[in-house]
């Protein structure tokens, strides 16, 4: 028996952040691919993975939040050395 699953996907604020934060995120990582400013590859995954850790709180999963946040911190933690020096 073959079981049909329908995707849900909550059409509010939270679909609008989260591919607002992937392209924040595909945005850091290219320019960290291909030597851009490390300021700008900085700023933009913090965003991104902000925006995600929000969409994971909304969303009450802990998964997407967890690792968002704490990827988000680390990424705060690089900045500011990056500043300070």
């Amino acid at each position: 028996m073959t079981e049909v699953f329908k995707k849900i996907t909550p059409n509010d604020i939270t679909w609008w952040v989260k591919w607002i934060s992937t392209a924040f995120l595909l945005m850091g990582i290219i320019s960290r691919s291909a030597g851009g400013p490390e300021i700008f590859d900085f700023c933009t995954t913090i965003i991104g993975g902000a925006g995600w850790a929000w969409v994971g709180y909304k969303w009450h999963d802990r998964s997407i939040l967890l690792l968002n946040g704490v990827v988000t911190c680390i990424l705060i933690i690089g900045l500011l050395r990056i500043i300070l020096n």
